[in-house]
């Protein structure tokens, strides 16, 4: 009896931690993001990023079907969206292109960073209600990864345009219904 108990207990455990674990998953893809970015491997970072995106689709999926959503769960994902579609799609972006511009592409690509850390608060503290306010972080992250696909056909300068409007619209007051 003893040992079925513990493999109930376990067994509870562990799908109560699923959708934690596939949030750690997209931390983890993002951290990834940025040692590569760092290295210069950029396509790479990009592949990373993308990863991410797709562990980040399924967690809170996950965890709404499995009912296991908590405090928890929402905090640490918000933690792993800034590092895989804030940080790490800011810096591809400034590796791949900002840096030329000296300091105003630092200051636009922190700018980026500082409004998906707003974004994903204001998240945190408000319900939803089936709607995103703003632009959500995953999704501009991707948009910026991708506009790194196109810098060859792009003159310098619609980057900072690129990286400056997606900030903004992740801090904006317009709605979106969810998916």
């Amino acid at each position: 009896m003893f040992l079925s108990d513990y493999i109930d207990h376990t067994i509870k455990k562990l799908k109560a931690h699923t959708a934690n674990v596939l949030t750690l998953t997209n931390l983890s893809l993002g951290g990834f993001a940025i040692l590569f970015a760092v290295k210069g491997q950029l396509h790479v970072s990009v592949l990373f990023i993308f990863l991410a995106a797709l562990a980040d689709r399924f967690d809170g999926t996950v965890a709404r079907k499995m009912n296991i959503e908590s405090d928890l769960g929402k905090q640490l994902d918000s933690m792993s969206d800034i590092i895989s579609f804030g940080v790490a799609p800011a810096l591809l972006l400034y590796q791949g292109l900002l840096h030329e511009f000296g300091a105003p592409g630092s200051f636009f690509t922190v700018f980026y960073i500082g409004c998906g850390a707003f974004r994903l608060a204001r998240f945190n503290i408000t319900e939803s209600n089936g709607y995103f306010t703003g632009l959500p972080i995953t999704a501009a992250g991707c948009l910026l990864t991708l506009s790194y696909l196109t810098i060859h056909y792009f003159p310098p300068y619609v980057f900072i345009f690129i990286i400056f409007t997606l900030s903004l619209l992740m801090v904006g007051s317009f709605r979106l219904k969810k998916i």
